[in-house]
């Protein structure tokens, strides 16, 4: 690790207090010199450390720049050593997880970016990703599963984020049915899943899990397209601050937790417990017909099950169910 990378993480282990430039120098076995330089070095690349009269360096709250040292100091001991590839601009994280997988077949790891530039959900839409202002992640994995088991880690990692978001915040976040997270009525997070599998065992070969959740509002807002229905984990008007970095390791512990022990399907009474579309009127589209329908349960794989107009019941496994506002 470099000189700076090494202040960096000594200024992050003090969350927000001041250390003076002596102690930095004798904990690192550095000269005050070449501490002085790596603070100049990381104030150039962004940075936000204030020098304080009689106190040292404190690096500021606001100072919120994707580092991979500072994400392992809060990743738990079981994904030290999982690989994970930044940047500071990208066209989509799961393209560039596609692309690393595909290189290396047994390899699993994450990949985060400051920004997308063509960033993907579902049924071929698009994620807008400005720079800077949200968590912009997707793991590719190698997973021991059928490719009908690929939802399950859709719904594990809906509610990985839900998790990670109210262990750092006192927000209480929400799940539409089969991706999506909102907040305050207003989508925050979108989850897309893809999987490359093997025809004849029908196993997954690789899955990539993408995550994108708008954590600040982006200073010129939203395009209008999404005014209305997109929102942000911290909207403009709240002082408080998230470290990305902190809510990427928990997000990433979080997953790790479910994902491990994913076959038991224990998280599956947390989804329903989020789910914000149940006992509500839905509607659904299919085969170009739509229907009207009561969620009613979450089945083993994920899927949701309805209750018909008619009082059949149905499970959807896939696809795009609308409600109608207020949630």
């Amino acid at each position: 690790m470099s000189t700076k990378l090494r202040i960096l993480a000594l200024l992050e282990q003090q969350d927000g207090k001041s250390i003076s430039g002596q102690t930095l120098a004798d904990a690192l076995s550095l000269s005050r010199t070449s501490v002085w330089k790596g603070i100049k070095a990381l104030q150039e690349e962004g940075y936000i450390i204030e020098a304080v009269t009689n106190k040292g360096y404190r690096l500021s709250s606001k100072s919120d720049i994707l580092s991979i040292e500072t994400i392992r100091l809060y990743l738990q001991p079981t994904l030290q050593s999982f690989p994970i590839y930044a940047f500071k601009t990208i066209d989509s994280t799961n393209n560039e997880a596609r692309k690393i997988a595909l290189k290396d077949p047994i390899n699993q790891g994450l990949v985060l970016s400051e920004e997308q530039t063509k960033g993907r959900g579902r049924m071929g839409k698009t994620f807008y990703s400005p720079n800077q202002t949200g968590v912009y992640m997707s793991f590719f994995l190698k997973p021991n599963l059928d490719m009908a088991d690929a939802p399950l880690v859709t719904t594990a990692t809906a509610v990985a984020v839900c998790l990670a978001i109210e262990k750092l915040t006192a927000k209480k976040p929400q799940i539409k049915w089969v991706n999506d997270i909102y907040l305050d009525g207003t989508k925050i997070c979108g989850i897309l899943t893809e999987a490359v599998s093997d025809f004849e065992s029908g196993k997954i070969e690789t899955l990539i899990v993408g995550i994108g959740l708008n954590v600040k509002e982006p200073l010129t807002g939203f395009p209008a397209e999404l005014d209305t229905i997109a929102g942000s984990l911290i909207s403009s008007k709240e002082t408080e601050n998230i470290n990305r970095n902190r809510l990427i390791a928990e997000i990433a512990n979080q997953f790790d937790g479910l994902y491990q022990t994913i076959e038991e399907r224990s998280f599956l009474a947390d989804y329903k417990k989020r789910c914000f579309v149940m006992g509500k009127k839905i509607t659904f589209k299919e085969r170009k017909q739509e229907f009207e329908a009561i969620p009613i349960d979450i089945d083993p794989q994920g899927g949701l099950v309805v209750q018909m107009a008619d009082g059949q019941k149905r499970t959807l496994s896939y696809g795009e169910i609308s409600i109608k506002k207020p949630f």
